[in-house]
Parts: structure tokens; C-alpha cells; sequence
């Protein structure tokens, strides 16, 4: 038997806290106890394992920010709604983040909460016909939750979660096959710099290259296809039925709070709010692409714009990199070139396994398959 209940009976919700943003001494980039805004949740997969920055033991004691335990659900409620992901470590959050403690984990299995939320339709919490941005901490606590019995919930979360088992596995696949193409990279290029006492020459990237820009396409002018749509987020904008690149393309967003982020492409993709660099411009798309990523951060500190941030082609070319021969450049790609193609293999078994557990889930919690 089914029965319908309401999130604030099932969790005990509570939301996190931001120190004064005026006062950096409360945030750390690299140290201090984990805390977790909505741009860490969402693209690691279930568990949120790393954050972009830290607040430091001060900070949580002077503003009372509550400690999260490890294997806590948190859901964003701000700006973003319904991202969803457990914490990996102890943490904290910022206010635009609840979090779902269970009451009662004889009544509610945590897992399945998480694709049953992962399936809630939040759209329907707006106040008009709008996608919603945001809600406040009282319509959280009244989202209606079909509860059936424990022993269901369990199944169907344990049916999901092996598909998800299977993906995060691929995915810490492919950090670990990044990882060792970042290290190969800065053998080749940073420690070799390092090495010559000086002597080894640089020079700006667009001495080697010419990043081009993207071409806006909206929303409403998306034919659907298998094209990815890159604009200014963390993941495509939408899927178009052509291509302006070729494969393999690296992509730079463009403008919006993630300006600057670096992606490579195993398909043709449509470079809209982005520029790229993909193969009609280099061979040595790889190469480059680890050095982009190597730079990542001197990227985004090249931000423009006092509203919106930009980064264009220009500010790309100004980037130093050490200048090797093309026979040097012909060994370092073709040494790396083996790491992604085992990358974008494991992306596809990723995307095939998402496609089933994405076509499954909302076929178990409405009960239309049973278990």
C-alpha cells in the first residue's frame, strides 16, 4: 500500500548559511571544512565528494553554520531547483541548500527519496506557469512524497542504484585517465620550463592557434538531433540537428557565472555561447586541451564584465605556453590521444546506463513497473 506524506514529516529539514561575502577571511579555495553551493551539486553524479570552496573553522563557529553528516541527501531550493546529490565527507552549505535527514529510516529508505525527488516534477511548485527558480523552506517541507512499503522502496532504489553504481565507476574512470594525461602534460611542458633554468621559451597561445568563436543559437531555434548545444553552463544548453565544429572539439564557455569553463568533445557539438578549438584549427586538440585545463583557474580569473563575466578568443591567445617543436607536439598527442579515446568509450557506456536508469525511473515510482 502506497501512502502520501509530506517531505517535513519524512526529514528533519534544515538550510545552511553564508558568512558575510565581504569579509574573505571567512572562505578558504583550498582548506577548511567543505562547503557546498549549487554549483557542486549535479555534475559529479549522486555523491558530492569535492566543493569549490571552504569555510574555515572560525567562520562555522562565529555564524553557527550547521555541520552536515557524511550520506546526508541535500537538495537545492534557490536559483537552481531540485539538484540533488548526498554528501560524501562531513560539510556544510549555503542557504540555497536544504538538507533532508531522514526521521525514520524504518519508514523511509534515504536512496529512495533521492530518485524519487530525482523524478518530482518542480516545475509545479512555481506560483505561475514559469520553470521555477526558487522556492522558500515552507513549500519544500509541503512536497507530497508516495511512500510505498519499505521493502518496494528498497528495490527500487537498489534497481537505480546499481545503473548508478556502474556510471560513477566509469566516471572516477575517467578523472583517474585525466589525471595521468595532466601529469604526462606537465612533465612534458611545466616541469621541462622548470627544468631548462629558464632557457626553455615561451609563448602566447595564440602564436600557435586561434580559438573562433561560437554562433548564438536559441532555444527556440533548436531543431532536436544528437548535437550537444555548448553555451555558457556546465553542460549543453539543449541538442541541436547539425554541427558548427568537428571532432575532437574543445570548448571554452563564453559569458554567465561558469565563463571560461573548459570541456573536450569526443562528437561534433554546436558552439554557441563558447568558443572552440576543435580539429580544422589543430591536430593537436589533446594537447591543448590539457593545457587549457592545466590553466583552468588563470582562465577564469581572466574574466570581463562588471555584470555579466566574459571570456572571449582574445584573452584565450594570451595564455604563455612553452614553445616545442611539432615533432615534440606530434609525440606528446599521440601518447595521450590512447587516455581519451578510453575516455569518450567510457562516456558512451556512461550515457547508454543513464538512458536506462533516466527511461526506468519514473516507470518504478509511479509503480508502472512493479518489484
Amino acid at each position: 500500500m502506497i501512502q502520501t506524506v509530506l517531505l517535513g514529516d519524512i526529514c528533519d529539514i534544515k538550510i545552511g548559511r553564508t558568512p558575510p561575502r565581504k569579509q574573505p577571511q571567512w572562505f578558504s579555495e583550498s582548506h577548511g571544512i567543505k562547503w557546498v553551493s549549487i554549483k557542486d551539486m549535479g555534475n559529479t553524479g549522486k555523491y558530492i565528494s569535492q566543493t569549490s570552496e571552504f569555510l574555515t573553522a572560525d567562520a562555522i563557529k562565529k555564524f553557527n553554520v550547521p555541520i552536515i553528516p557524511a550520506g546526508t541527501l541535500l537538495m537545492s531550493f534557490k536559483l537552481t531547483v531540485g539538484r540533488l546529490g548526498f554528501t560524501g565527507h562531513d560539510m556544510c552549505s549555503n542557504e540555497a541548500i536544504a538538507q533532508l535527514p531522514i526521521k525514520d529510516s524504518d519508514i523511509v529508505d534515504k536512496n529512495y527519496l533521492y530518485y524519487y525527488l530525482k523524478n518530482f516534477n518542480f516545475d509545479s511548485l512555481s506560483s505561475t506557469s514559469s520553470i521555477a527558480t526558487a522556492v522558500n523552506s515552507k513549500t519544500v517541507k509541503s512536497i507530497s512524497v508516495n511512500l510505498p512499503p519499505l521493502d518496494q522502496q528498497k528495490k527500487i532504489a537498489n534497481i537505480l542504484g546499481s545503473l548508478d553504481e556502474k556510471i560513477e565507476l566509469n566516471r572516477r574512470m575517467n578523472e583517474t585517465l585525466e589525471q595521468l594525461g595532466q601529469a604526462l602534460f606537465r612533465h612534458y611542458f611545466v616541469n621541462k620550463a622548470r627544468q631548462s633554468n629558464g632557457n626553455t621559451q615561451t609563448v602566447p597561445l595564440g602564436k600557435k592557434l586561434h580559438p573562433k568563436r561560437g554562433r548564438s543559437l536559441q532555444a527556440r531555434d533548436m531543431i532536436h538531433g544528437n548535437a550537444p548545444v555548448v553555451s555558457g553552463g556546465l553542460k549543453p544548453a539543449g541538442f541541436h540537428n547539425e554541427a558548427n565544429t568537428t571532432t575532437p572539439v574543445i570548448t571554452i564557455s563564453a559569458s554567465g557565472a561558469n565563463a571560461g569553463f573548459v570541456s573536450v568533445w569526443s562528437e561534433p557539438v554546436w558552439s554557441a555561447d563558447s568558443s572552440y578549438i576543435d580539429s580544422t584549427i589543430t591536430k593537436y586538440v589533446y594537447t591543448y586541451y590539457l593545457f587549457l585545463k592545466n590553466k583552468q583557474k588563470e582562465i577564469y580569473d581572466m574574466q570581463t564584465g562588471s555584470g555579466q563575466p566574459h571570456i572571449y578568443p582574445k584573452h584565450i591567445e594570451l595564455l604563455e605556453i612553452v614553445d616545442l617543436s611539432n615533432l615534440e607536439l606530434d609525440d606528446f598527442e599521440q601518447r595521450v590521444r590512447p587516455l581519451f579515446d578510453m575516455i569518450h568509450e567510457n562516456k558512451k557506456q556512461i550515457d547508454y546506463l543513464s538512458n536506462i536508469r533516466d527511461s526506468l525511473l519514473p516507470k518504478l515510482i509511479s509503480g508502472e513497473i512493479e518489484v
